[in-house]
């Protein structure tokens, strides 16, 4: 079970950050990240982060996504800066293995909004 949060209407070049908590599973023994479906538009994986704590992000985000997470408390973040209007779409917490989908899985969460707009 994946809840995000977090999201919300925030103009170019700000910043938001997003929470998930997981439930369900073994949270610490997977690879977590997040995909993003902006209207009309094929999901994309914007990065993940391994159980170490190291990163990858899509070409997209790098250097202004940061994706972290905190194993004690099965939270998973991602922290957007210098966000630009084609960052709009829905955001999703997921497993590494869903990083292929087409569209979001049926187990995720609802996603939560992030609007980049002046």
């Amino acid at each position: 079970h994946l809840v995000e949060s977090g999201g919300g209407l925030v103009q170019p070049g700000g910043s938001l950050r997003l929470s998930c908590i997981a439930s369900g599973f073994n949270f610490s023994a997977r690879v977590m990240g997040w995909a993003r479906q902006a209207p009309g538009k094929r999901l994309e994986w914007v990065g993940h982060v391994y159980r170490d704590s190291t990163t990858y992000y899509s070409e997209s985000v790098r250097g202004r996504f940061t994706i972290s997470r905190d194993n004690a408390k099965n939270m998973l973040y991602l922290q957007m800066d210098s966000l630009k209007s084609e960052d709009t779409g829905v955001y999703y917490c997921a497993p590494e293995t869903d990083a292929g989908n087409s569209r979001p899985g049926d187990y995720w969460g609802q996603g939560t909004q992030v609007t980049v707009s002046s």
